[in-house]
């Protein structure tokens, strides 16, 4: 059967993703808010106190996000002085992240609200389900595609 406009909401995996994505995300970024972190800033914050420096490339790779964006999303963390962003000085070309003291601070800060969130998730949702659910979105990202490759 050939999909037309009016089918493609059951089966567009896209959208369902998205869609559970964007509810989510919504609900940590909410959660977030009483310490000025945005669920992406605080998964940035987290990865970058259990992995001490890295590359912003490294970083992009770690959350499966283009390098770009990556960027993009550094900026705010910088500015606040969560984070510093300085020139390799093994190959200047790269640029290194780092938390900062007061970045460690904060995403301390947030661990609770993040985990007041991500245990509601899996009252509700189901622990066991939560847990099939992220091995099962870890899996897509094992499916082969290439989406920031030049």
């Amino acid at each position: 059967m050939t999909p037309t406009p009016a089918n493609l909401d059951p089966a567009c995996n896209n959208l369902a993703l998205r869609k559970a994505a964007r509810y989510l995300g919504a609900t940590y970024d909410k959660a977030l808010a009483p310490v000025g972190l945005r669920a992406t800033q605080f998964s940035i914050l987290q990865k970058l106190s259990t992995h001490g420096e890295t590359t912003i490339t490294s970083l992009a790779d770690m959350i499966a996000m283009d390098r770009t964006t990556m960027a993009t999303n550094l900026k705010p963390l910088a500015r606040e002085g969560l984070i510093t962003v300085e020139p390799s000085a093994a190959d200047r070309r790269a640029r290194i992240v780092t938390i900062t003291p007061e970045g460690l601070v904060r995403m301390k800060a947030a661990l609770p609200l993040w985990q007041a969130v991500q245990d509601r998730f899996e009252e509700s949702f189901g622990a066991d389900a939560a847990a099939q659910l992220r091995t099962s979105l870890k899996a897509v990202l094992d499916t082969g595609f290439e989406p920031w490759a030049e």
